[in-house]
């Protein structure tokens, strides 16, 4: 029979040398386990009574009404050390810390696929036009024309717009044809038009101005030229069409009329499976660079006119010759590589 407030069995205290009271005797409902018993794993209960002894400090006291809160800090971010570059490492003698992330149009990061970022100002040539100072880091160029569902589905012909990019996969530039629709679409590929070409900013840096005029070899006295201005409405160069007969060859000119490079490409242009090269070669008669029609692909060649091209130029050539075959690609790809109605229009030489 249960009695309340009964002594242990045994007396109070215990005799010396005698057996302890079992747990239920001392208030504990169930003994805890052993050291590396299975069982053991989790925290010891505290004995009754004695709520400081368990692991270290005792279990934490249940929060009472009216208490004040939990009083610990919250702990604070890691801030690297001041003066040194992200990541807290050691700045190198000469180098110069990073203050700000370059970003590109929409704020993202720079990278594969953002814009590329400028030089440093103490690194960028005095004598550059201003929004050329990209042009002065790269040796290619990669042009990618955007694909315009409407033409490909419908023929009708609609403005060209290309994205600029180095070899990394960074946009350099943005370029767009600005033209009426009657010229596009009576004209075709021969039409007239201006081109706009913009930086990460949509600050203009590049304007091209084509005039209407004739490529074939029977015309000797009509063909095709483009100006290029840097910034627009400063000449800094053109591209001229040179008569032949078999291989298309033009001459890239400074903004004296100096001519300082030559361009010369295949009897056919026909892009069957591979690149179609226009070689680019110095007054010295050595190839110093080339633009390629780079071949993307059987669907996007048969179903629509969007061209990728590649332009390789020597890394200490001016920026304004380099801005002057950025415009011979574009020239190119409309005298060879445009669509009139989605129906191909080469032919071989210059007939």
């Amino acid at each position: 029979m249960y009695e309340p407030n009964a002594p242990p069995k045994g007396g109070y205290p215990p005799a010396p040398g005698s057996e302890p009271p079992p747990y239920s005797e001392q208030g504990v409902s169930y003994p805890p386990p052993a050291l590396g018993h299975p069982g053991y794993g989790g925290y010891p209960p505290p004995v009754v009574g004695q709520p400081g002894i368990g692991f270290a400090g005792g279990y934490p006291p249940y929060p009472q009404p009216n208490a004040q809160p939990y009083a610990q800090p919250y702990p604070q971010p890691y801030q690297p050390p001041p003066n040194q570059p992200y990541g807290g490492s050691t700045l190198v003698p000469g180098q110069q810390p990073i203050v700000v992330q370059p970003t590109g149009h929409s704020g993202q990061p720079t990278g594969a696929g953002g814009w590329m970022p400028l030089q440093p100002i103490n690194q960028q040539n005095t004598n550059c036009p201003p929004g050329l100072e990209y042009l002065t880091a790269v040796d290619q160029l990669l042009v990618h024309q955007k694909v315009e569902l409407l033409e490909a589905f419908t023929g009708f012909e609609t403005s060209n717009k290309y994205t600029v990019k180095n070899s990394m996969g960074q946009k350099v530039f943005h370029a767009a044809e600005i033209s009426d629709c009657c010229t596009r679409q009576l004209c075709g590929p021969n039409r007239a038009f201006d081109m706009k070409i913009v930086d990460n900013h949509d600050h203009e840096v590049i304007h091209l101005n084509r005039a209407l005029a004739c490529s074939s070899c029977f015309f000797p006295c009509c063909l095709q030229t483009m100006e290029v201005t840097a910034p627009p409405g400063s000449l800094i160069g053109s591209i001229h069409q040179e008569w032949s007969i078999l291989s298309p060859k033009f001459s890239i000119k400074d903004a004296s009329g100096e001519t300082v490079l030559t361009i010369e490409g295949p009897i056919c242009t026909f892009s069957i499976c591979g690149d179609v090269e226009f070689n680019v070669y110095s007054r010295g008669g050595d190839k110093v660079g080339k633009i390629s029609k780079q071949w993307s692909g059987l669907v996007r060649e048969a179903f629509t006119d969007a061209d990728m091209f590649g332009i390789n130029f020597p890394l200490d050539l001016d920026v304004r010759i380099k801005a002057v075959l950025l415009g011979a690609c574009f020239l190119i790809d409309f005298m060879f590589f445009e669509k009139a109605g989605n129906n191909e229009h080469d032919r071989p030489g210059m007939l």
